[in-house]
Parts: structure tokens; sequence; C-alpha cells
């Protein structure tokens, strides 16, 4: 008798990843940074290209699924949630992420994320932020500044800006981080904290566009300025930022974030420094650092809350799990012909 043959698992490089069509985004528009960044990152998540799905709305970043060689689906707007919970609830083997922008996600999709966020499906959300909506030419998104002109605010928009890090704290989201378009070691790490993350993963990612909103989070994208304009969230860390002789720290009390200059000598911890903790059941902590913006306070960039809850698609299968133990397997002919029917008759 022989040992049964098998199959060694075949290696996947970042190219393997790359689709046969070609790419058409903007001249220097910071999605091409996330798509390389993407295909390098999930040839190291063990995952069988066969099971990685990329859902997308409409939008420029919803041309995602288009450029993965794996299977995707762009679908209508806003609503890519609400079919990547169907796919993941039918298959929950598959890797399944979201691809949306922060007019599809948070404008005609908003309600369908925020839904998809609460129930806390094994799904990884990608939010690409250029507070702007650039495929339908530059008007203003939900996430534009107050003030900001463009062809449907010519004298300024009037709208309070939606902050996606607090809308997925809101909505209850299980991971919460920010990571910007060209760190490329920064955005990698959070690629792979939200897909080993077990539960509805929320990454925005700043990304820049150079046609209708060039220069918006240009603070933190360039390295010189990125020391003083960002914050960078490390685990058990302090929240210190700004260059060495002039380090400062964030200080949290009540709630209220203040800013606190330490000395080169000065230990945070005595000078009442925060201690990042990305694990705090309560989500207060994390909105505390999501109400830090430009400029008054340095942008926090990395996860902002990670904690376990059950899965949605887990809770459902118990569900089916116990309902076909107690009825059976079930029958959809004899479901159909059940209970109170008639017959219409010409």
């Amino acid at each position: 008798m022989t040992a049964a043959a098998t199959t060694a698992p075949v290696k996947l490089r970042a190219r393997d990843f790359v689709s046969d069509q070609d790419v058409r985004w903007c001249p220097g528009c910071g999605d091409y940074s996330i798509l390389k960044n993407v295909q390098r990152v999930l040839p190291e998540l063990g995952v069988p290209r066969e099971n990685v799905v990329f859902v997308s709305g409409i939008g420029c970043s919803s041309r995602f699924p288009l450029y993965l060689n794996s299977y995707g689906f762009h679908t209508i707007h806003g609503r890519a949630p609400a079919f990547a919970t169907g796919i993941k609830a039918s298959r929950p083997d598959l890797s399944v992420w979201v691809v949306t922008g922060d007019g599809d996600g948070l404008s005609i999709g908003g309600n369908h994320l925020l839904h998809t966020t609460r129930r806390n499906p094994d799904l990884q959300i990608l939010l690409f932020n250029n507070r702007i909506y650039g495929l339908t030419k530059g008007q203003y998104s939900p996430t534009s500044l107050a003030g900001m002109k463009t062809k449907s605010t010519p004298q300024g928009s009037i709208d309070h800006p939606v902050d996606p890090i607090s809308f997925a704290l809101g909505a209850g989201a299980t991971f919460v981080a920010r990571t910007v378009d060209v760190d490329a070691a920064h955005l990698q790490e959070m690629l792979r904290r939200a897909h080993d993350h077990r539960g509805a993963a929320f990454l925005e990612i700043l990304q820049n566009c150079p046609i209708y909103n060039d220069g918006e989070w240009e603070e933190v994208e360039k390295r010189k300025s990125r020391v003083e304009a960002a914050l960078v969230l490390e685990d058990g860390e302090p929240l210190v930022f700004g260059p060495k002789g002039a380090r400062r720290g964030i200080r949290i009390e009540d709630g209220v974030p203040s800013i606190v200059a330490l000395g080169d000598g000065d230990d945070p911890v005595a000078k009442g420094i925060a201690i990042h903790d990305e694990s705090h059941q309560s989500p207060s902590y994390a909105f505390a650092l999501a109400t830090l913006a430009r400029p008054d306070f340095p942008l926090p960039i990395g996860v902002f809350r990670a904690v376990e809850k059950p899965c949605y698609e887990t809770l459902l299968q118990s569900q089916v799990d116990a309902a076909t133990q107690e009825r059976g397997p079930g029958d959809l002919a004899a479901l159909l012909h059940s209970g109170d029917t008639w017959t219409v008759e010409g």
C-alpha cells in the first residue's frame, strides 16, 4: 500500500495577483500605491488565490477588483458591504475584502457600512479617504472640510464633515485603524493586522487625489513633516510625537486630550502622558484619540481599537445548525406549499 500523494501549496508572489487589465487612474493618484502594497501583502497571508474576494461599489477606488488577479465583484453604488456580508455568510472560508471610498462608503453607502460594521462579519473594509469625489470630477464629499470650495460648493461647503474613524467606532467596529497611501511599510503592516483580526476590520487609508484635491494629506505623507504632524500609535507605548529635542505627548484627562511638552530626560509616564491601549473594551479612549486633528493636534496613525467579539457568520451558522438539528434539513418545496395557501382561478 503506497502513501497518498500530496500536492505542496503553490508559493504565491505579488505578480500572481496582478491582472491583465491596464491600470487606469490619474497620474500620481494614491490608488496606485495602495494597489501595489495590497498585491505585496496578499501572498504573505497564506490564502489560496481562489479563496480571495474583493468587493467594491462605485468610484475611483472601486476599480480595484479589475486590477487584482483574484475573484472580485464590482457592485453598485454604496452596496459593497451588503454584497460582502452575503458572500462571507454563505462562504465563511473565503477571505473577503471591501474596497470603498469616502463618497461611496459614507454617503450613499453610509447605511450599509454602518450595519455591516455593527454586525461584525469577518471582513477587511478598506476606505480610501481623499476628501473629494474624484470619479464625478471634483464635488465635495462627506469628509470634505467645512468651507471647501468645489464645483458643487462654489461658495464653500457648509456641511460638517464625517470622521471615518469616529463613524466606525460609533458603529461598534472591533478593529479600527488608519494609515497613509505612500507609507508602504505602515500600510502593509495595517493590511496584515486587518486580515489577522477576526471580525469587521475597518481601515481608513488617507489617499491623495492629485487632480481635484492635491496635497490634502501632505503633512502626514512627507517624511520630514510626518514626525511633527503624525502621532504613531503603538500598543503599550506612550503617545509621544515630534523630533528629538522637541518631543511632546498627549495627556487625556476626563476624556479630553491635551498636549504636554517633554524635555529630553522627561519620563512620559511621570508627566501623565497616556499609554496607548488598543484593547480597551470601551471605545471611549479610542473616541478621544479620534478627536485629534490638524492643525491643533497631530493626526493619529495606526490601530485605534482591536477587540474580540463573535463574528456574524459564526453566530448565523450556529442558528442554522441548531435549527437543522431540531427540525431536520428541511424541504424547500414543502415549505413553499405549507401554511395558508389559495388558488387563483380565472
